[in-house]
């Protein structure tokens, strides 16, 4: 029988960073993943400076090829019409990249089974049993694994927390969003556009530039009772035939059918743990309660699950330091996201604030940068975050 001393389920962002996190702690790691990499993954593409830093404390290097498309500068247009552009500060490190999930989280794969951790492709999870002190991990047609502690970074609708018994029946997200490639051929496709429609306050619509003059085009909208799969449709249907957008993308070419996913944001009410496991990324409800953003928050959680584990004492002790260390590093941030998720509803205030933050260089600079995560939402809250790391000089990779 195959051991480790963590077992992890799921190879996504988070499921690798607690792998290489714990590798590079001194012990041994298993992951398993139903799929093989490269593998496609819903998501928007995009990498704030939070998961760009998180990238930088694993020893990830972005690989110098097209498929990383660094960005500078942002394009946002108001729910009024009024179009801004946000500059990212110039010579001081990357800001924000877009790049495939296919992409980066096979290289995360790859950079997980360098550093020293086992790698099961093709592994379907289907259950565990406690034996004696330790945990065995079961394998669908495989042999089990036998492991003391369990990341669960296995997704929203997590197979583990469903097998332990603590899983929310009724929970479907907190975020609806739609999204599908497109070749376009608008020169102004290759900036990265934020658009706040009225109709999708708080969400948004984007268009985020890939290589080979691909963009990702989608949108994402707070879920609500009354908002059914059917309207998510018709929104979706109208909305590359808004003039605006059209303007921005030009005439476009599908590359593959839309698709749509949930995403999970309520970490601050999330059960974390339960028995041997701790649950990471998604699995979590790890997400940006504002944005929708949830890579670096994966990127995060898995660290701060494999940090917890490698600091030893027993399976409670494990979770009370990992509930604690994602308590004091996340929860204000989001909590100050939802209360501003409450007044971008509201389309008054909405655009009031982008008035204020077109204002000047300075508002621009810095609200791009507290937009990309550059340092903590909720800082100036939070008067223990008050130093030099909270606040960095720097991007993630330098230029």
């Amino acid at each position: 029988m195959p051991s480790a001393d963590v077992v992890i389920v799921g190879a996504g962002p988070a499921g690798t960073s607690a792998a290489i996190h714990a590798v590079k702690s001194g012990i041994s790691a298993i992951v398993i993943d139903k799929a093989h990499f490269p593998r496609d993954k819903c998501c928007g593409d995009g990498l704030t400076a939070l998961a760009l830093r998180e990238l930088e404390l694993l020893g990830f290097e972005p690989p110098a090829d097209e498929q990383w498309q660094i960005i500078n500068g942002i394009q946002i247009r108001s729910p009024s019409g009024k179009e801004i552009r946000l500059q990212l500060p110039h010579g001081r490190g990357d800001y924000a990249a877009v790049v495939p999930r296919s992409v980066l989280d096979s290289q995360l794969v790859k950079l997980a089974s360098s550093a020293g951790a086992q790698i099961f492709q093709g592994t379907v999870f289907k259950g565990i049993t406690n034996k004696n002190g330790y945990t065995e991990v079961l394998i669908e047609g495989k042999e089990s694994i036998k492991t003391r502690s369990l990341i669960a970074a296995d997704g929203m609708w997590s197979p583990v927390r469903k097998s332990l018994g603590a899983a929310k029946q009724s929970y479907l997200g907190d975020w609806h969003a739609f999204r599908q490639y497109f070749t376009a051929t608008g020169h102004r496709s290759r900036d990265l556009w934020v658009w706040f429609e009225p109709d999708l306050l708080p969400g948004y619509a984007w268009s985020f530039p890939l290589a080979d003059g691909k963009v990702n085009v989608g949108f994402g909208v707070m879920r609500k009772e009354n908002l059914k799969g059917r309207d998510l449709q018709e929104i979706w249907a109208n909305l590359l035939d808004r003039p605006h957008i059209r303007k921005v993308l030009g005439s476009t070419a599908p590359e593959g059918p839309y698709k749509a996913w949930p995403i999970p944001a309520r970490l601050t009410s999330m059960l974390l743990h339960t028995g041997p496991a701790l649950f990471v990324g998604d699995a979590a409800a790890a997400a940006d309660p504002m944005t929708g953003e949830g890579i670096g928050q994966a990127l995060e959680t898995g660290r701060l699950a494999a940090t917890a584990i490698a600091e030893g004492g027993t399976l409670k002790e494990i979770a009370k330091q990992y509930e604690r260390s994602v308590r004091r590093s996340m929860h204000s941030d989001h909590r100050l996201a939802k209360v501003l998720n409450v007044a971008l509803s509201h389309e008054k205030i909405t655009n009031t604030s982008l008035r204020i933050i077109n204002s000047s260089n300075w508002s621009r600079r810095h609200f791009a940068r507290w937009m990309f995560e550059d340092y903590p939402r909720a800082a100036i809250l939070t008067p223990r975050r008050w130093n030099r790391g909270s606040f960095p000089v720097t991007g993630s990779w330098s230029n």
